[in-house]
């Protein structure tokens, strides 16, 4: 299992209203509690296994009443012909590298290829997010400090 399949895990936990799943697997043990009324946020523990555990998955849960779909969304027509930047990983959205400094880009900034477009922070580590194409910011879609998920848009550009 890799950390995208944990994250997917993760997200979805979040949705189905769950307070508590375990996932037992031949080399790794993962335990995801959501909130209560103590708690906030999610907890998630992983633990490396000894190679002698049983080789078949267990998943405990609380029963869930409906089926969670994934959500299509259909981008506008003016939408369209631009490009999403979208979230590579879960943390919290920053628009400048600190407090005291400007914004790393605005609506109407031209962006290239590297250049760092904001920050998220996971874990208590600041991820820079550098662009991998070239154009013009149309719309900034996150909030200043504010979660988001993995894949996630935050921005869109109009690479012409």
């Amino acid at each position: 299992m890799d950390l995208k399949d944990i994250q997917n895990l993760i997200k979805f936990v979040a949705k189905s209203g769950a307070s508590e799943v375990k996932l037992e697997m031949e080399d790794i043990k993962i335990t995801i509690r959501t909130g209560g009324e103590e708690q906030k946020g999610e907890t998630t523990y992983i633990q490396q296994m000894p190679s002698m555990m049983t080789s078949q998955p267990q998943m405990m849960s609380q029963p869930q009443t409906e089926e969670l779909a994934p959500v299509a969304t259909t981008p506008d027509d003016e939408d369209s012909k631009y490009i999403t930047i979208k979230s590579p990983i879960i943390g919290t959205f920053y628009r400048k590298p600190t407090p005291d400094k400007p914004m790393f880009v605005e609506v109407g900034s031209s962006i290239a290829p590297g250049d760092v477009l904001c920050v998220i922070e996971a874990m208590k580590l600041f991820n820079e997010i550098e662009s991998e194409i070239s154009g013009k910011i149309v719309k900034i879609l996150v909030d200043d400090a504010s979660p988001v998920e993995f894949d996630q848009p935050l921005f869109l550009v109009d690479p012409s």
